[in-house]
């Protein structure tokens, strides 16, 4: 059996990102993503692997995309 980090995904799954991972891609803290899985809020999307909570990167980058407004003038 190898050594695995707790804090870093399996090398298996090199999409699957730790919430200090996604954290730094959606430039918010641990924290914030803490408090939107707990209430839900924009639903993100996220894995949970018995206590473990990882985020899938193309799952981020979807949200991301959905997330972008564009600038409406008024005619």
């Amino acid at each position: 059996m190898t050594s695995h980090n707790p804090k870093t995904p399996p090398a298996q799954y090199p999409e699957l990102l730790t919430p200090a991972q996604a954290a730094e891609l959606l430039n918010v803290s641990e924290g914030t993503l803490s408090i939107w899985r707990w209430s839900g809020r924009y639903g993100l999307p996220y894995v949970k692997v018995g206590r473990k909570v990882l985020y899938r990167k193309s799952d981020l980058i979807n949200w991301l995309e959905g997330r972008v407004r564009q600038l409406e003038l008024a005619s």
